[in-house]
């Protein structure tokens, strides 16, 4: 292979590394409140500490019908916005829009579900001491979950990861365009394996990184 070739693939890299790093910090902005309100306005049985159960479930449709849509067509929906906050539709920085968007439901969920995991009697003993939602949230139920909440994210990254890709057969650029347009497109199988490679790369060092991350912070209780 050419060092051209070379260089795309680096370029690539770069570009899908870009969109994940920061779509993965806009979807967490968006999906930790909401998975935080999530738990807490959920019945008590369920370990809500601020049950509102019409909230509960007007924000429960929304991610539901959020996370219904295929990634490709809610890319096309959000393109309007994307124009609008990035001045374009397409390209790497034009993606980060609908990754985010895409991803916020996903984290909600899986913050709601780490913290739903949070032994009750933990939230028994804040209560007793006098602790309010505030701090039991904060002090309490974000703590204990800490090491459920790595995993979560580390799953998000890798799913975001997959859904570059995807992004990359609309002009979302990155290894997924990479492997579409240099590869499929001009029948380039090498190109196509490297990006593939490459992504595999990708997902199983997120993996590594994460599963070390929660370990170390399960040891430390």
């Amino acid at each position: 292979m050419s060092s051209d070739v070379w260089a795309l693939v680096g370029q690539s890299t770069w570009q899908t590394v870009i969109m994940v790093f920061f779509s993965t910090i806009f979807s967490m902005i968006l999906g930790l409140p909401l998975g935080i309100l999530l738990h807490i306005t959920s019945s008590e049985q369920s370990g809500g500490i601020w049950p509102r159960p019409v909230l509960n479930q007007v924000l429960g449709r929304i991610v539901n019908i959020v996370r219904s849509f295929p990634f490709l067509i809610l890319m096309i929906v959000l393109f309007p916005l994307s124009r609008v906050l990035i001045g374009r539709s397409i390209g790497t920085a034009a993606t980060i829009v609908p990754l985010s968007i895409a991803a916020a439901p996903f984290v909600a969920r899986i913050i709601e579900s780490s913290l739903r995991e949070v032994d009750p009697g933990a939230l028994q003993a804040a209560r007793a001491m006098g602790s309010t939602n505030a701090q039991i949230v904060f002090k309490v139920l974000i703590p204990e979950a800490m090491p459920s909440l790595v995993n979560g994210i580390t799953l998000t990254i890798i799913n975001l990861i997959g859904y570059s890709a995807m992004a990359g057969a609309i002009g979302g650029g990155g290894l997924g365009d990479l492997a579409i347009r240099y590869g499929y497109q001009r029948f380039r199988s090498d190109v196509l394996v490297i990006a593939v490679i490459v992504i595999l790369v990708l997902v199983e060092i997120i993996q590594v990184i994460g599963n070390r991350i929660s370990a170390a912070l399960m040891a430390r209780r």
